[in-house]
């Protein structure tokens, strides 16, 4: 009598490259999530307004600049300008994004701005097929927003027993899946001077400028995209 239990002739089933590398990028993210919380919740502020800043400003890395100037005794303005200048950068990130993954409604525009950095940008400029491109960025927006409130509320619950994650090195997971998407885009001369010159300035400022401005400086390189002109010899 024959089994009718087969083996080797269904199809091998693997796991799709976008949900793979967003599931680890969650999952450092939780880890990053879950220290903001506790240093919020050491900082003073109350869980109220935690889940509010998680939910409603979504930017870790201005979450995490709030939350220290606040601990040193900032005024409100100068929390306000700091997390704008901080995240100036999403304006070219949008216009590099375009509107293409976001679709053609307003709602889904308006709520596709808020899901919106610099992983779920960096992943969809990866993508090549549109269709993949759409699908990487609200994958990775969509993981990363949940992540990022479920982590930080616990962590805020938890308190400070968490740590920092620059303990556990962690901190390091997001500029490296950044690095690995970038790496396939830099194909010609061009694409290298712009990296290259942007690393340069962010490396050289940063040590004298706060978090995430060096970034903003770093577009600065973007000047190197230009065509150089030539100068034409001229006959005597």
């Amino acid at each position: 009598m024959r089994s009718i239990i087969r083996t080797g002739d269904s199809p091998r089933r693997t796991l799709d490259p976008i949900a793979r590398d967003v599931a680890a990028l969650c999952a450092a993210g939780v880890v990053v999530g879950l220290s903001f919380g506790a240093i919020a919740s050491a900082a003073g502020l109350p869980l109220s307004q935690i889940v509010a800043m998680s939910l409603f400003v979504y930017a870790g890395g201005a979450q995490f600049l709030a939350v220290g100037l606040v601990g040193a005794g900032a005024t409100t303005v100068a929390v306000v300008v700091a997390g704008l200048l901080l995240n100036a950068r999403h304006l070219p990130f949008g216009l590099a994004i375009g509107s293409a993954p976001l679709g053609d409604r307003w709602a889904a525009r308006l709520l596709g701005s808020h899901l919106m950095t610099d992983e779920s940008v960096a992943f969809a400029l990866a993508q090549e097929d549109p269709a993949r491109r759409r699908r990487a960025y609200w994958m990775t927006g969509i993981g990363l927003f949940l992540t990022w409130n479920i982590a930080s509320a616990i962590g805020a619950v938890a308190g400070s027993a968490l740590g920092d994650p620059n303990t556990f090195g962690i901190d390091a997971a997001f500029p490296a899946a950044l690095l690995a998407l970038t790496l396939p885009s830099l194909k010609d001369k061009a694409s290298m001077r712009v990296a290259i010159g942007g690393a340069a300035l962010a490396l050289a400022t940063t040590p004298f400028l706060p978090a995430g401005l060096p970034v903003l400086v770093a577009l600065v390189a973007l000047a190197l995209a230009l065509p150089v002109p030539s100068r034409k010899r001229t006959a005597a």
